[in-house]
């Protein structure tokens, strides 16, 4: 018997439209392959580390950056489950934190994920080039496969699943 091409999901949310749209698109196909699906959001230590020894941050502003950012991974992972429950599916959902790429990978490494969805690229252009590096590590360094979800119409399949 040929093992299904993938059976654990992850995708990365990251709270931008372009990751909401990847979660549609995994829960879609989580619940169409009935597939284990997990959502991660990773609070970026690594920059915030990075501003801080800059000295663009103090500690206390890199403290509350990053609680800052805690609040909003639980806020958009908590929408996520929302949207999985809405299609009978069930989620496991998981804040790290680190470098964004290195986490992805460590929980993609972790739960034994055959596939890694990420959402494709933002219109603004200040957010691309560290979406960019972020989405080659995790592509190079993946260890399985990695799709990017571009799907156009994906507001309306989730709508009709």
């Amino acid at each position: 018997m040929i093992k299904p091409f993938f059976t654990n999901i992850l995708v990365a949310i990251n709270g931008s439209e372009a990751s909401i749209s990847a979660a549609k698109y995994a829960i879609i196909m989580a619940r169409s392959y009935r597939c284990k699906l997990t959502a991660v959001y990773v609070v970026d230590t690594a920059s915030i580390r990075q501003l801080a020894l800059s000295r663009i941050f103090i500690p206390e502003e890199s403290q509350e950056y990053e609680r800052n950012l805690q609040g909003d991974g639980d806020k958009y992972l908590a929408f996520v489950e929302e949207l999985a429950l809405a299609k009978g599916l069930k989620i496991e959902k998981e804040i790290r934190q680190g470098a964004v790429y290195s986490e992805i990978l460590a929980a993609a490494d972790e739960k034994k994920t055959d596939l890694i969805i990420l959402g494709g690229w933002e219109k603004d252009l200040s957010s691309r080039d560290t979406l960019s590096n972020t989405h080659k590590e995790i592509m190079s360094n993946a260890k399985c496969s990695v799709l990017l979800a571009k799907e156009p119409y994906i507001d309306r399949i989730y709508k009709m699943a």
